[in-house]
């Protein structure tokens, strides 16, 4: 150990800063609440004016964090918690909120589209957060300005602008940077370089990473010494599947990925007042292992027994394409200040490919791809003490889903239902909307308010309907909504905010929610069916937030909310054809279908302090809490955990009023302190989870409790410790230790362990 230590020391002492950050700016200030955000007005306003939680993750904490990918980021923050079913995915969850209930944005424009699941997303991780400007995190419902599916926030990522010359000459910028982390193999490239003239700019940029089989820690709780451990796998060796041994059993086997990301942004600026760009991205993978699944195992009898069940799941390459045209205005006189149009395209596929173990007649392959075309305009007026932006959006869904079974010893290829009906499948959304901002004479009060006016239509057509004979071929929905914030923020001084808010959300059902078929999992032996009868979802939320700053020393951070949850969608029993279990793929399982639950709420609440100690030292902590239940038919038996009198936990049937919602997380956050003197940076911080038990798991949700322990999922805590160094403005170096002490642990509803001990460098350079 201490010789560990001792390692640890010189390891940190060759260290390096952040990435294009100047050798004289190490300090650790805070950031003020002049700090500016665009999630609150869709043009750039002062935090300190918005009434919702709004947090900033800046360029320069992105560069400092290095993280693998963005849900990474988001989870070094201490304040988002993300859950992970393999080493390729992150599904951010807000305020007990998570998946198709968050509402993703890349450059203003939505990413959530018609088949964005209620379980667990991964589509967060297809930017690349090396290339973000800055990502903003909205907490609370934002349907006023976004429209569908913000009910639990906004994570908005926005990219780098490129840069016009401001002297005539031509400007040349850049950064790159290399990594390698030890734990997964990982390797990380990145280049990114703009040039600019007095009226064009060009900014391109690529990322490339390359992840091996991710290494958990071995450091267990006496009580759960095996948890997680995989202690065999099945590969395919001369066309037979065999199931081996793993030689390290803390190596998770088949979880290693590769993905590319490139972007392209082109500006022309036309006049002072007009500018044009252009927003070209991609990000693609190969093959993405699901990890959680090749660990489920299945009982097939005779010979073979009970065994790993999938011989292979993983997920096809994940594509995401976007083109997106902006047209910005500026500093115009008459109806409007400043107009912002924004015409966008975006090319989706997606693929899972399934095998059971020695089926060598059915290697299933099911095939969505996504297309969808958007507009969004904006306009902002300041007139008086008042600030009016208005707008108009637009998103047109289009769906192609196909599936089919392959015989991979004769080539034989067949029909297989679809994960989606295998018809036409349309969403359209379009919304109005205004949001206003008036400033007392006094400065200290800022009165936020908002209205949105929703339309969502939906259709959608089932061709082939020989595998399950649905009573019905064809889904049609078209719902309206009106939401709306009001919030007021006040400023007794310069650094203190004090601020309450009352804001509504609003989602419509999807094509997922209404119409999707897939087995939930082997152990819980559950199939979810279509339910067309369905309806939006709403939420309406009070909030309460507090922001002081003592002295310019000591920052104190809070905020408390509850959210009253109506007709909240949750997986429920239920009957297809009168039957509430079917045989689906050999296996006689429960039918579930989406249900709306009347009633539903969710409260919790977020504190945080932060204090510069001295110059060059400074520290900072912050704690989440959430809970959240739906109510049930008391006079219904429902599937509930509940804690024995031995101390074990039960799934039973039981008749209850109320139910855990699922998605909730246990208390989560971090804390950490920091040392920066003359371009040296070191940061020692800890991150960590409270436990989740059983009973408050949702039995017939996305909580997985069969990658927990009999118990639940166990807290846990890691101490971690990062630093740079700066030669000079164009070169500096980074390393970190991560998870110290190898402490084994997964996050709450995660079927993937989180990393052990692990080493980290990279070598940055800019110009």
């Amino acid at each position: 150990m201490r010789l560990f230590i001792i390692a640890a020391l010189l390891f940190s002492a060759i260290s390096m800063q952040a990435q294009e950050m100047p050798a004289t700016d190490t300090t650790n200030k805070f950031i003020t609440l002049n700090e500016v955000v665009v999630s609150g007005t869709k043009f750039f306003e002062k935090k300190k004016n918005i009434a919702q939680r709004v947090d900033v993750i800046s360029q320069k904490y992105i560069a400092k964090t290095n993280a693998q990918n963005t849900g990474d980021l988001l989870i070094s923050t201490g304040n988002v918690f993300v859950q992970k079913s393999q080493q390729g995915g992150s599904s951010p969850v807000i305020r007990g909120f998570e998946a198709s209930r968050v509402l993703l944005v890349i450059d203003g424009v939505r990413m959530n589209n018609l088949i964005y699941r209620s379980g667990h997303l991964q589509n967060v991780i297809s930017v690349d957060q090396n290339i973000l400007e800055a990502m903003e995190v909205m907490y609370g419902p934002a349907s006023t300005l976004y429209g569908s599916d913000a009910l639990g926030g906004v994570i908005h990522m926005r990219t780098k602008a490129p840069q016009l010359s401001v002297n005539g000459k031509l400007l040349v910028k850049g950064s790159a940077f290399a990594r390698y982390s030890s734990i997964n193999d990982e390797k990380t490239t990145h280049i990114d370089v703009t040039l600019g003239s007095k009226k064009f700019a060009w900014l391109q940029s690529y990322n490339y990473s390359n992840f091996g089989d991710m290494k958990m820690g071995n450091s267990y709780s006496d009580k759960y010494p095996n948890f997680g451990r995989r202690d065999s796998f099945v590969t395919t060796i001369n066309g037979i599947d065999t199931t081996l041994k793993n030689a390290n059993n803390l190596v998770q086997k088949f979880s290693g990925y590769k993905q590319w990301d490139i972007l392209q942004k082109l500006l022309f600026k036309q006049s002072d007042k007009i500018t044009h760009s252009l927003n070209l991205q991609f990000s693609n993978t190969n093959d993405v292992p699901r990890y959680d699944r090749l660990q489920d195992r299945r009982n097939f009898g005779g010979n073979i027994g009970n065994r790993l069940r999938y011989a292979e799941w993983y997920y096809g390459p994940q594509k995401r394409n976007l083109y997106a045209y902006e047209l910005n205005v500026q500093n115009l006189h008459g109806l409007f200040d400043e107009v912002k149009v924004n015409l966008s395209h975006q090319d989706i596929e997606e693929s899972r490919i399934t095998r059971e173990f020695k089926r060598y007649d059915r290697k299933d392959a099911r095939v969505e791809k996504v297309k969808v075309s958007g507009f969004i305009a904006d306009a902002r007026k300041k007139f008086g003490a008042n600030e009016l932006t208005v707008g108009f959006d637009g998103q047109l869904n289009n769906l192609k889903s196909v599936a089919t079974r392959t015989n991979i010893i004769t080539g034989l290829v067949s029909k297989l239902d679809t994960r989606y009906p295998d018809g036409k499948n349309k969403m359209n959304n379009f919304g109005i909307y205004a949001q206003h901002t008036y400033k007392f004479k006094n400065n200290k009060l800022v009165l936020n308010d908002g209205l949105r006016l929703q339309s969502v239509s939906l259709k959608s057509a089932i061709v082939d309907n020989s595998f399950f004979n649905l009573p019905y071929t064809s889904i049609n929905q078209n719902n309206k909504a009106v939401t709306g914030n009001i919030g007021l923020v006040y400023l007794p001084q310069n650094q203190t905010k004090i601020s309450i808010a009352v804001s509504s959300g609003f989602r419509a059902p999807n094509i997922d929610d209404l119409a999707k078929i897939f087995e939930s999992s082997t152990a819980s032996k559950q199939l979810v069916v279509p339910n067309p009868d369905i309806k939006p979802e709403y939420t309406y939320n009070a909030e309460i937030g507090v922001s002081h700053l003592i002295s310019n020393k000591v920052k104190l951070e809070g905020s408390a909310y509850y959210t009253w949850f109506r007709n909240a969608l949750v997986k429920a029993p239920f009957k297809l054809n009168g039957q509430d279990s079917i045989l689906y793929n050999g296996v006689l399982s429960q039918v579930l279908a989406n249900q709306n639950k009347n009633k539903a709420y969710i409260y919790g609440f977020t504190v945080g302090i932060s204090a510069d100690i001295t110059e060059h030292l400074s520290a900072a902590s912050t704690i989440s809490y959430t809970k959240g239940r739906f109510e049930t038919d008391a006079t219904k038996t429902s599937s509930v955990y509940q804690k024995q009198s031995n101390g074990t936990y039960a799934l039973v049937q039981a008749k209850v009023s109320s139910k855990p919602l699922d998605h909730i997380p246990p208390v989560f956050g971090k804390t950490n302190i920091q040392y920066t003197i003359k371009g040296f940076l070191a940061e020692f911080f800890a991150l960590y989870n409270g436990w989740k038990h059983l009973d408050q798991f949702n039995a017939d949700g996305e909580d997985n409790a069969q990658y927990a322990t009999a118990a639940g999922m166990p807290s846990w805590l890691t101490v971690n410790l990062r630093s740079s160094y700066q030669f000079n403005k164009h070169l500096s170096v980074q390393a970190a230790i991560e998870n110290i002490l190898d402490r084994n642990y997964r996050y709450f509803a995660s079927g993937f362990s989180a990393p052990g001990r692990n080493f980290i460098i990279a070598l940055r350079a800019s110009l």
